[in-house]
């Protein structure tokens, strides 16, 4: 169950009136229970639930190992660690699915598996504060401070800080194989050289998962399929913001739904990689 502390984040969920006016007509009054029965379904579903009568035709996305790649976007302490600077906002969402482990769960796979991993993490540094114009995220993060260094080449006060890599991921992340890709600076890999890395290792299918869900999971998403990669997402290994302005996890789903190759659970994707081992 979602923790968001917002008042007005109502989940979608709907609302109906009480009781029909007197003097309306039985068939109306029939389709109006109809109606009730409906919303009091809807308040007790998760807004995050595949929808029970598709419209979109099935995934038909099988592995390839000798062809894929695990890719995660901003593993990252500022978005994952209730000691990042975006805790407040994505915290809530970030434990309702689990998305830590999830993608520890993945990393393991993938490692047990012997598939390539990359991984596109998102740096700032001290000239990029200079920016002289900035979207509304992009503001908000250099005003925290989130993923700040002092400088490309240099590492002071990297280990533990907003930039560095959650603990837990670093086994994975430190062991001489793994990508790691020259930093995006906005949302998408069309910045750095994250497709490059994954043709020159053979790679055109792509499991992503990563952070956060409506900004950078979902750009990399569009960047690799324009670059013509079979991309599955998994959907309870990412999170998103919730503000005022909406849902950022919702808002992902809908478009991850509507453009990926499949989209996954982290057991789904783990059954996919076994099966294909």
């Amino acid at each position: 169950m979602c923790q968001c502390d917002d008042p007005n984040h109502n989940h979608g969920r709907m609302t109906r009136r009480a009781a029909l006016r007197g003097g309306v007509a039985s068939s109306v009054a029939a389709a109006a229970a109809v109606a009730t029965t409906t919303a009091a379904q809807a308040q007790s579903a998760s807004p995050y639930a595949p929808p029970a009568e598709p419209a979109l035709p099935p995934s038909t996305m099988k592995l390839d190992l000798s062809r894929t790649a695990l890719v995660v976007t901003d593993p990252q302490v500022d978005f994952l660690h209730p000691e990042g600077v975006t805790w407040g906002v994505i915290g809530a969402s970030v434990e309702e699915h689990n998305t830590v482990n999830n993608i520890e769960t993945l990393f393991k796979s993938a490692k047990a598996a012997d598939l390539t991993v990359a991984v596109s993490p998102h740096y700032y540094y001290p000239t990029d504060h200079g920016w002289k114009f900035e979207g509304a995220l992009e503001k908000l993060m250099h005003n925290i401070g989130m993923f700040d260094r002092p400088g490309p080449l240099n590492l002071d006060g990297f280990e533990g800080s907003g930039a560095d890599w959650m603990p837990q991921y670093k086994q994975y992340i430190n062991d001489g194989k793994t990508i790691v890709t020259s930093p995006h600076k906005v949302y998408g890999n069309d910045t750095n050289d994250l497709s490059l890395q994954l043709r020159k290792q053979g790679v055109d299918q792509v499991i992503l998962a990563g952070m956060s869900a409506n900004l950078c999971t979902e750009s990399h998403m569009r960047e690799l399929l324009e670059d013509g990669f079979e991309v599955a997402v998994v959907r309870d290994a990412t999170a998103a913001a919730m503000l005022p302005e909406g849902d950022g996890y919702l808002a992902a789903l809908i478009n991850f739904r509507y453009m990926a190759n499949a989209v996954w659970s982290t057991e789904e994707a783990v059954a996919q990689i076994k099966a294909a081992s």
